[in-house]
């Protein structure tokens, strides 16, 4: 695979079929309605885990580039299809019990998502254990946590969440995250839903507890949006697009990118990855409207959650409940 770094396995899928025509182990397929397009990745076997870099299970992507308009009507559309698509994977009853898990640091806008999504969610647990008679029966026991980070805490985020759950014994966890892509027009715009948990901190080349079933003892989905892409990715993009273009010229110069076009993929990302990560590192890069995302998408994603746990509440039910 290239070295360039995303967390969406559909742009990992996408990198390898560039490059390679043996899907073995690797399932897609795809679907647009309504503005929304829908790719659902399926790495069935260890061969599939190597080739893309993902752990054997499902990843659902949700693309959205509408979100970036601000339509309230849209907003409401992509709440209901992540509600949809949650569905599929989780697997609830009347009596089950989620914690949903808010990753990131709160203070960092690009990395917040997470704590300001566990800020818009139905939390119910303590009302159903306190005055259950009261409680409408389509109400599910959901109760929500944003943990912080290794940097403020001193605690490895996994221990936290593996405490809590020892505790709170839930049926699912959860888990959002903020992630990286490989594409400016998908930061804020793409929703990745997962069913094999998620390392918190990998978007950013950070290396922790993982988060999931086999360290959770609890189902564990995690749904990420990108919201930083690195220097070197977006300077490798249009290092290929001038490439391209100048194949197409037959201008001065024109003998250089074609030396440069004969090169491989890796050497290529290795060139450009020295050029910028010298002095500075490798820097990563988030829109200047990054608060804004933000919190379009904390909301569209809550909703979406709130629709999803509980049993065939409405978006203005899920309002009214929050204020």
């Amino acid at each position: 695979m290239s070295s360039i770094r995303t967390d969406l396995a559909m742009e990992a899928r996408e990198l390898y079929s560039q490059q390679n025509k043996d899907m073995d182990g690797i399932e897609s397929e795809s679907e647009e309605e309504g503005g929304i397009e829908v790719t659902r990745v399926r790495v069935t076997s260890l061969k599939g885990e190597v080739k893309l870099g993902k752990p054997i299970g499902n990843y659902i992507t949700i693309e959205a580039g509408g979100i970036k308009e601000g339509e309230p009507e849209f907003e409401e559309s992509v709440s209901h299809r992540i509600s949809e698509e949650l569905k599929t994977l989780l697997e609830l009853n009347r009596d089950s019990t989620v914690l949903v898990v808010g990753l990131g640091n709160w203070n960092i806008t690009p990395d917040s998502l997470g704590p300001k999504v566990v800020g818009k969610i139905m939390v119910t647990r303590h009302i159903l254990e306190l005055i259950p008679d009261q409680v409408d029966e389509r109400v599910r026991a959901v109760c929500a946590v944003a943990p912080g980070v290794l940097g403020i805490t001193g605690i490895e985020t996994g221990e936290v969440i593996k405490g809590i759950v020892d505790m709170v014994k839930p049926d699912v966890v959860l888990v959002i995250d903020a992630l990286a892509s490989r594409k400016t027009q998908r930061i804020g715009t793409t929703i990745q839903i997962a069913d094999t948990g998620v390392n918190p901190g990998s978007g950013l080349g950070n290396k922790r507890m993982s988060i999931n079933e086999e360290s959770l003892g609890v189902k564990t989905i995690a749904i990420g949006v990108p919201m930083v892409v690195y220097a070197h990715t977006i300077a490798r993009d249009s290092l290929d697009i001038l490439i391209n273009e100048q194949f197409n010229k037959g201008e001065a110069g024109a003998e250089f990118y074609k030396s440069l076009g004969e090169m491989q993929e890796e050497q290529l990302d290795a060139m450009v990855k020295d050029v910028l990560t010298q002095g500075f590192g490798d820097l990563v890069v988030t829109p200047k409207e990054v608060d804004m995302l933000v919190e379009d998408v904390s909301r569209i994603i809550s909703e979406g959650l709130n629709l999803a746990l509980h049993d065939n509440i409405t978006l203005e039910e899920s309002r009214r409940f929050l204020h």
